[in-house]
């Protein structure tokens, strides 16, 4: 069972993001306050729930939070900026629309560029750990599945509808037939001799 807070005294946000690892499409970034003590059986981290059971848990957690908030980084953002930096513009961007504003931050993985005022604590798979970041993670999750179905309705070319703008040998083949559009991000190039993709992932911090 996941636990509900990290710690008695603040008020914590949960904070997760949806799309660092793909070709296509914007980074998006949620920030949950829960209250202290929620539980609900079927919020996990969105990975391991399948579209329907994202999707119904949706107005679940709008409903019950204290705030909630998404926000996003543009693939031509994640090229200027690199998609970790990209990720915690994302989610600083998430941050600051929650009213009220939380006094700690939780963060899924392993670090983070701090935000101004208010001190973070990061948890590698925290989105299996604790439920506000579990609830971030659906959260962004099923915004970008939105959006991403929305782009592969003006570009079905891609499959994006199906690989939500991840490396998959469809997309990679569409990309050798058809070139990157642009909603594709930049810093990736497809290595000829093992197919494979590789990223400018350099380290901002």
């Amino acid at each position: 069972m996941l636990q509900s807070h990290y710690q008695d005294t603040l008020t914590e946000a949960g904070c997760d993001e949806a799309g660092r690892g793909c070709l296509a499409g914007p980074v998006v970034a949620a920030a949950v306050i829960l209250p202290k003590g929620f539980y609900h059986p079927d919020i996990n981290d969105s990975k391991q729930l399948n579209e329907i059971q994202r999707n119904a848990l949706v107005p679940v957690i709008k409903e019950h939070a204290i705030a909630w908030a998404i926000s996003f980084c543009t693939p031509e953002e994640v090229d200027a900026l690199n998609i970790l930096r990209a990720s915690f513009v994302a989610m600083h961007r998430a941050v600051r629309q929650l009213r009220p504003p939380p006094g700690l931050l939780l963060i899924d993985g392993n670090r983070f560029y701090p935000y101004p005022g208010i001190p973070h604590q990061c948890f590698v798979k925290g989105d299996a750990r604790f439920t506000p970041i579990a609830a971030a993670s659906i959260l962004a999750k099923t915004e970008r599945d939105h959006l991403m179905d929305i782009l592969h309705e003006q570009h079905p070319e891609y499959g994006w509808k199906e690989n939500k703008g991840y490396p998959t040998s469809v997309h990679r083949d569409a990309i050798r037939l058809y070139g990157i559009n642009h909603h594709h991000r930049k810093t990736f190039r497809l290595a000829p001799d093992t197919q494979t993709l590789l990223f400018n992932e350099s380290d901002p911090v």
